[in-house]
């Protein structure tokens, strides 16, 4: 009898010994879930190299694409161009360098921007393109406002204000950036009914579009409106025009927090206000769709509308 005890702990200890073994085999994490929608997308890894983070506008933008990625449990890398073309071509083969699976791009400058496209297209990595495209290069989807759309609307909130023959200035954006031709070409689109007294880049800056504004207040005397490509270039004429004691109508384009603080305070008339957060999240949506083998659209359409209080 004791013999038989002895061989049936033998026999246990041998089988609980090759049970652990294959355990062990098994490795961490296997057997268990990926977050987010059930895509394999922990193991995506998304670069995203943004124009410039001291604009709100592209603050919201990267919010909305960390808000997702976390959400679907996706890693991503941000690059910070500093609206300068050039680092920015160098961030993102700083971010192909470090092995990125999917690039999102928001161009400081369209032409300039489609170098970094093509090696990226060499390299087998996709390319999405947020709110300014890429004039060169393979780009899967790109992502934006209807610019054309959205400049139209401003033209034809001055004309409702103030009527046909307007005086209007335009202050436009980065030369080159997509963006700007679009917002020029729509507000341009209904030019006829409207005197454009000045039309002047102010780089989408702040600080540029009030000394721009300065200097055109004093060739210009009959300002009626200001049409600004984008919200910071409005604040800053705002505030040229507020020093020079005129009453001018100025619109923006963008709808970030200071310039919808700024019309409920009657200051700017209107902004054409977009959602940048959802284009972000748009952008990583359309990432995971590429991840998984699917056809994502060419463009997506991020919707506008115009802020008047």
């Amino acid at each position: 009898m004791k013999q038989l005890k002895k061989l049936a702990s033998v026999f246990f200890l041998g089988f609980l010994f090759i049970s652990l073994a294959a355990c062990s085999l098994e490795g961490p994490g296997q057997g268990g879930t990926n977050s987010g929608s059930g895509s394999d997308s922990d193991s995506l890894t998304i670069g995203l190299s943004v124009s410039t983070l001291n604009n709100p506008f592209f603050v919201a933008l990267r919010d909305g694409v960390i808000a997702e990625a976390e959400a679907n449990g996706i890693n991503v890398e941000i690059v910070d161009a500093q609206d300068d073309a050039a680092k920015q071509v160098n961030d993102v083969e700083d971010l192909l360098t470090a092995g990125v699976d999917i690039l999102i791009i928001n161009p400081t400058d369209s032409a300039a921007i489609a170098t970094a496209v093509e090696s990226a297209n060499a390299q087998g990595v996709p390319v999405i393109t947020l709110d300014r495209s890429s004039d060169g290069g393979d780009v899967v989807t790109f992502i934006a406002s209807d610019n054309v759309a959205g400049g139209e609307q401003a033209a034809q909130f001055i004309i409702d204000q103030l009527g046909e023959n307007a005086t209007v200035v335009e202050l436009q954006g980065i030369p080159g950036a997509s963006a700007t031709r679009e917002r020029g070409q729509g507000f341009n689109n209904l030019a006829a009914s409207l005197n454009i007294v000045a039309s002047q880049s102010a780089n989408f800056d702040r600080g540029e579009g009030l000394n721009v504004m300065e200097n055109i207040l004093q060739a210009q005397p009959d300002v009626a409106a200001v049409f600004a490509h984008n919200d910071e270039m409005a604040l800053g004429a705002l505030e040229a025009i507020n020093a020079s004691g005129r009453d001018i109508m100025v619109i923006g384009f963008d709808g970030n927090d200071d310039a919808l603080a700024s019309i409920s305070n009657g200051g700017m008339a209107a902004t054409v206000a977009q959602q940048p957060d959802v284009m972000g999240q748009l952008a990583v949506q359309t990432a995971l769709q590429i991840h998984n083998g699917e056809t994502p659209q060419a463009q997506i359409s991020a919707p506008l509308r115009l802020v008047t209080e």
